[in-house]
């Protein structure tokens, strides 16, 4: 794959990060880049998907002055059943996501935290996302996280990391922990 040129200042670029894979710390890199980008003076909205409930993330970013929303239902996204809360918390979510992305309410960055997952499960219609998230406002960063990112977004994407799980201690019995994985 040929790699994208770019001749403009590096702050005014706007552009799309992915964090995918099986592994953990997604979100968690999410989650630092907002704590940086917020510690600079940019102005970050964070939409998580797929996840309700509070997390200490939340709490963290938003005494940063960090915009957090949070549209998730209860219990996991299942293949073959019946999903029509998740479908309708993710379309809430979408709908606060397009505001940014068509420049409605304006910051430098967006954070769609598990939006992959929801895009991967079809709750979403991903040609609509890539669409919107290619014709953003310039100057908009975009980070898409969560397992399972679409060949579309990988390939649109001017950085992808995967995260992958080498070892994990979950395997060994160790729940999640408070401070730790949420």
């Amino acid at each position: 794959m040929q790699e994208k040129e770019h001749s403009e200042s590096d702050s005014a670029l706007g552009l799309l990060q992915v964090y995918t894979g099986p592994g953990k710390g997604k979100t968690t890199a999410a989650v630092g880049l907002a704590v940086r980008a917020a510690a600079q003076g940019l102005e970050v909205a964070f939409i998580q998907f797929a996840k309700p409930g509070s997390s200490s993330e939340f709490d963290s970013l938003k005494k940063l002055g960090v915009a957090c929303m949070q549209f998730g239902a209860e219990g996991w996204i299942k293949e073959g059943e019946d999903n029509a809360e998740h479908v309708s918390q993710a379309l809430k979510g979408w709908k606060s996501a397009l505001e940014y992305l068509k420049g409605e309410e304006l910051v430098d960055l967006l954070i769609l935290d598990e939006i992959n997952v929801i895009l991967s499960a079809g709750l979403i219609d991903t040609a609509k996302v890539m669409k919107a998230i290619i014709d953003r406002p310039h100057g908009l960063d975009v980070v898409c996280t969560g397992r399972g990112a679409p060949a579309e977004l990988v390939m649109s994407a001017d950085l992808v990391t995967e995260m992958l799980e080498i070892k994990h201690y979950y395997k060994q019995g160790v729940k999640a922990r408070k401070g730790i994985e949420y």
